[in-house]
Order: structure tokens, then C-alpha cells, then sequence
């Protein structure tokens, strides 16, 4: 079974960052790849690309003329793409040696349309004080709460995992038509954020099944110095709360994840740690432990504007 992996990129800020992706694919256990590298909108970027990797017989280059954004890019990379299966993640990530092992495994096994991975921090700021485990999916990273479990330790059919690590059978993801590009960015007073939520709500109306999620499938995600900024985790909540507005408008298919994981925080991950806060009291678990109720709040606050957008 041979996978595409599709990485995008669109500034040179990022390129040493991009090569250590790339490469992490290529030290992997799982032989049968091909890398799909897309430039997006950068002669600079199109150019290093071809110097570092454009000899390899098993790497694709595809460079847009302008910048065109994530889902166009993806999509030109499914285009490029000659695998049985497409898996995508991104240009600050280092995939662990068996992260496609582990996904090729589901697909062998089971008769699933798509298959997503988890993806754990590399922190390249300290880890702050102020982001409670629970909200991890603000900064790309799998929470401790996430799958049908509520516990990310353990595998079963969800309706998407992260950008970061996902995969879908290419035959699939043709029929489907690839990521909607009028999602996400910011356009004016908007900020739709959720192309592989839309994505994935079309593929379990279409099949009647959603992404099949194997912890075993490992991605860690560069969490840089901006990422853990008090203000810039504010607004990102903000956005993913209207986000989540937006997307039951545009898509009537999405299912109640979003309401089932605010059930999850009020009634597993807060108990949990008040318990935790009894056994171990320390001022770190009272800071989390209200910045749980804040990002909770604070998403809410951006679906309540989305309802005034949408």
C-alpha cells in the first residue's frame, strides 16, 4: 500500500522547520512513500525545495504562482499525489518512525474510509502554566480527553482528528472532492478556521462512517514561543468558538462533537481535577483549573458572535 504524504509551505521562516518534517517521513519504518512538497505562493520556498529534495525519484514538487492558501495547496498535493493512501501534516512536525507503519495497519485491518493519529507537543517554548491539558487542541495538539472514550489513549471512530496527522484512502478523498478552499483565514471581521472539520463532516454523510483514530500513529507538533501567549490562545478560542457556529451553518451534516466534548469538560475533565487539587493542592492546578472555565467561556463567547455573523 503505498501512502502520499502531502507538507505545504508558504515562507522561508519556516523552511529548516519544513526539512526536519520532511525528513522525519523519510527516516520512518514504513518504506512504501512518496513525499508531495508544495510551495505555496514563494519562489524563494519553490526553489529551496527543488535544491534540498528535487533529485529524489520519490518526492513530487507542486508550486502555486500565488498564495492560494492550506486547502488549495492540499488539494493541488492530492492532485500531485500517486498513493493508494494521502495522509497530510504539516511543516513544524516531526513524525515518529512508525507513524505511517501504524496508520497503514488500520487500513489493512479494517475497512475504513480514513485514518487519523495523535499528536503530542514538542515544546520549543516552556510548557505554560496558563493552557490546561484539556485545551491542547487550541495549539494542535491531541488532548488527554479526545476519542470515543474520552480518553486519547484509546482508539475508535471519531469524526476527524487534527490537521497534523490525518489520512484518508485516496479514491475516497477524490470522490469527496478534496478541502472546501472558502474555509478558512481571516476575510475582514471573519475567521472561519475548520477545513478538515468540514471535510470530515462531508465524508461521514457520504459514508455513514468517520475517521477512524489510532493513538499509535504518533506526530509531535513545535509549539513555538507565540503559541503559548496568553493573548494569542485567547483569541485563537475565540475564533474556534465562532468557527464552530459557522460550520453548523455551512455544513447541517456536522455531528454533536462540539457538544459532547463541553459535556466531557464539565463533567470528566473537571471533576477530575478537583480531585487532583484535593490529593495535590499547588497553585499550578488552581491556575489550570480556572483557565479551564475562562478558554470555555472565552469559545463560547466567539460561538455567541458567530451567531451574530452567521
Amino acid at each position: 500500500m503505498r501512502v502520499s504524504v502531502v507538507i505545504c509551505l508558504h515562507t522561508m521562516d519556516r523552511f529548516d522547520h519544513f526539512v526536519e518534517a520532511v525528513e522525519s517521513v523519510f527516516a520512518g519504518t514504513y518504506d512504501d512513500v512518496e513525499l508531495v512538497l508544495v510551495s505555496d505562493g514563494s519562489d524563494a520556498v519553490c526553489g529551496a525545495i527543488e535544491d534540498h529534495f528535487g533529485d529524489r525519484s520519490d518526492v513530487q514538487i507542486v508550486c502555486n504562482e500565488e498564495n492560494r492558501g492550506l486547502a488549495v495547496s492540499r488539494n493541488r498535493g492530492l492532485d500531485a499525489a500517486s498513493g493508494d493512501v494521502v495522509a497530510f501534516t504539516d511543516d513544524d512536525v516531526i513524525a515518529d518512525e512508525r507513524w505511517l507503519e501504524a496508520l497503514v495497519s488500520v487500513y489493512e485491518e479494517r475497512d475504513v474510509p480514513a485514518v487519523g493519529g495523535r499528536l503530542v507537543p514538542e515544546w520549543v517554548a516552556d510548557e505554560p502554566v496558563c493552557l490546561p491539558a484539556e485545551f491542547y487542541w487550541l495549539i494542535g495538539v491531541t488532548p488527554p480527553t479526545f476519542g470515543p472514550a474520552d480518553d486519547a489513549s484509546v482508539g475508535g471512530e471519531v469524526r476527524n482528528t487534527y490537521g497534523g496527522n490525518m489520512s484518508f484512502r485516496r479514491s475516497v478523498l477524490e470522490e469527496l472532492g478534496g478541502f472546501e478552499p472558502e474555509i478558512g483565514g481571516r476575510t475582514g471581521d471573519k475567521n472561519l478556521q475548520g477545513e478538515e472539520t468540514e471535510l470530515c463532516a462531508r465524508l461521514q454523510a457520504e459514508y455513514g462512517r468517520g475517521m477512524y483514530y489510532t493513538p499509535d500513529a504518533i506526530v509531535a507538533h513545535k509549539i513555538f514561543d507565540y503559541r503559548t501567549e496568553l493573548g494569542w490562545l485567547l483569541d485563537r478560542a475565540f475564533w474556534q468558538g465562532y468557527s464552530k457556529r459557522g460550520l453548523e451553518v455551512l455544513v447541517p451534516e456536522t455531528d454533536g462533537t462540539e457538544s459532547d466534548y463541553l459535556a466531557t469538560l464539565l463533567f470528566v475533565a473537571t471533576p477530575r481535577r478537583l480531585r487532583g487539587l484535593r490529593t495535590e493542592p499547588s497553585l499550578a492546578a488552581v491556575v489550570q483549573l480556572a483557565m479551564l472555565f475562562v478558554f470555555t467561556g472565552v469559545v463560547g463567547l466567539g460561538y455567541l458572535y458567530g451567531m451574530v455573523k452567521w
